[in-house]
């Protein structure tokens, strides 16, 4: 086994290993459980890292020979169920490798703070194994090579989801966990049909073998398509299956935001590009007008909601709308430059959506409030934390120069390049995107430069643990932003690849 394939392994059992390790410990171990699970997700961090060096598995590309320049990456495969010709397949490539580091980032974030600003609820020792067997899931489906054993990490984040949730969340908690847990079964039924969809009529579950639908007719795909669509549609969540989306992120507890946001919601637009287009390119290209035509629905509606919203938490959920819109608009074209806007779009938004949740879980924190009105004059109170918040706002919004512009510009000029109808919703999402701007400097304005409401107390400076979880968000952001070749460069070649063997 190589270096790599190590890494690969590691990436994805650390993690399991620490989530077991860390709930084992009894509870009067309580600061050795959370460095525990904290040093796993540290360990998984560095491994998921590492897969971009040494190694080379052409067995992962073998359905794209003509292209020399594919970088090196890993996949290690092994008997699951013979019988049943399943295989514990795992690879990563240029296109799942931004997001497998993202998911490892995130954790590593979220679990370093719970150490030190654990909500409410439980053993904060047993939050952080939560969101490792999160990790698990999250990673899993970014590696799987096999379509049943996607499947299978697909549903594994549902129910440490629920619990976190549940268990942590705020007064509405156990509402928004069923309403989560429904919608996502709902989303589970549809993929497990078309996972058997397309297993029964392939013959097989490989992804490599089944990418560019070679072994699928035409009515195959187009049913297989509709149901994967509307699978990863409500995980994304795409408009109009996201309604479950704002009260789960109202209610969780910060670190459950982050990553609902951060990364568990790319399990459904990844799932589209690798699946929905990889495997079934005639039902994407069948149904590409209406994706387009939701896509930009999903930007006006989602920007529209959020400029009535008086309560911060549900307005960065609905900005989340959105920027899954910008990301499903690229999708939607078909296109090499549409798939990387999708792609960039879902690294800016994970380090960006990421770090605002944290942000807004220290603001609510500090004033006791979420609610717009009572919000006022944060720069006064806490100038470096309103600081942050606009760094993080202009961000999202798209500025030029952070890393929220590459994929709403990109998405736009790949409609544009698509050309007739296209361009009309080009020039819609970019009207969305203004009022993205509208509403997140209306934010701004409510909540740093209003009236300067009473100061309650616990308006305390930022403690060390909050800035170890912010800072790399912030330097990421603007690293992506100033270089988006860090994303666009290793997904090139595979996205081309993919393209063309669905072509």
């Amino acid at each position: 086994m190589t270096a790599g394939q190590l890494a690969l392994v590691a990436t994805l059992a650390v993690p399991a290993g620490g989530a077991a390790a860390t709930a084992l410990i009894p509870a009067g171990r309580e600061a050795a459980a959370r460095l525990t699970g904290t040093a796993a997700a540290a360990v998984a961090f560095l491994a998921s890292v590492l897969l971009v060096l040494g190694g080379r598995d052409a067995g992962w590309f073998a359905y794209a020979p003509a292209l020399p320049r594919v970088r090196p990456w890993h996949a290690v495969r092994a008997d699951w169920a013979p019988g049943l010709d399943l295989s514990f397949h795992l690879g990563v490539d240029g296109i799942s490798y931004p997001l497998v580091v993202l998911t490892t980032l995130l954790t590593l974030l979220c679990c370093a703070y719970t150490t030190q600003r654990a909500p409410a609820g439980g053993r904060a020792s047993r939050l952080i194994a939560l969101l490792l067997v999160v990790e698990v899931g999250i990673l899993g489906t970014f590696l799987a090579l096999d379509l049943v054993l996607f499947f299978v990490f697909f549903e594994v984040v549902l129910l440490p989801m629920y619990a976190v949730i549940a268990i942590w969340g705020g007064p509405q908690r156990r509402a928004a966990a069923r309403k989560f847990v429904l919608y996502t079964l709902f989303g589970s039924v549809l993929l497990l049909v078309g996972v058997f969809t397309v297993v029964a009529a392939a013959g097989t579950a490989d992804l490599v073998a089944l990418t560019g639908g070679d072994q699928l007719g035409r009515g195959v795909q187009l049913g297989a398509f509709t149901l994967f669509a509307l699978a990863f549609a409500v995980k994304a969540p795409l408009w109009p299956l996201h309604t479950w989306l704002p009260d789960a992120h109202t209610e969780a507890p910060t670190v459950g935001s982050v990553i609902l946001a951060g990364v568990l919601l790319k399990m459904g637009t990844y799932g589209l590009i690798r699946i929905g287009v990889g495997v079934t390119p005639e039902g994407a290209a069948w149904a590409a007008p209406v994706l387009g035509v939701l896509a930009v629905a999903a930007i006006l509606v989602g920007a529209l909601v959020c400029l009535a919203q008086t309560e911060l938490k549900r307005l960065i959920a609905y900005s989340s709308v959105g920027h899954m819109g910008f990301v499903l608009l690229g999708i939607a074209t078909l296109t090499t430059t549409g798939i990387q806007a999708a792609l960039i779009g879902n690294i800016a938004h994970g380090l960006i959506t990421g770090l605002l949740f944290f942000l807004v879980g220290a603001v609510k924190e500090r004033a006791g409030t979420g609610e717009l009105a009572r919000l006022g004059g944060l720069r006064e109170r806490a100038p470096v934390l309103a600081g942050v918040l606009g760094f993080a706002a202009i961000a999202s919004l798209g500025l030029p120069g952070l890393a929220g512009f590459w994929g709403e510009i990109f998405a736009v000029v790949a409609a544009f390049q698509r050309g007739g109808a296209w361009v009309v919703l080009g020039v819609l999402a970019a009207t969305g995107a203004a009022l993205t701007a509208a509403y997140f400097l209306r934010l701004l304005r409510r909540v740093s430069h209003g009236e300067p409401a009473p100061a309650p107390a616990g308006m305390a400076p930022l403690a060390r643990v909050e800035v170890v979880a912010w800072a790399p968000l912030v330097v990421l952001t603007l690293a992506v932003g100033l270089l988006p070749a860090l994303v666009l460069a290793v997904a090139y070649d595979p996205v081309t690849a993919l393209l063309g063997a669905a072509g």
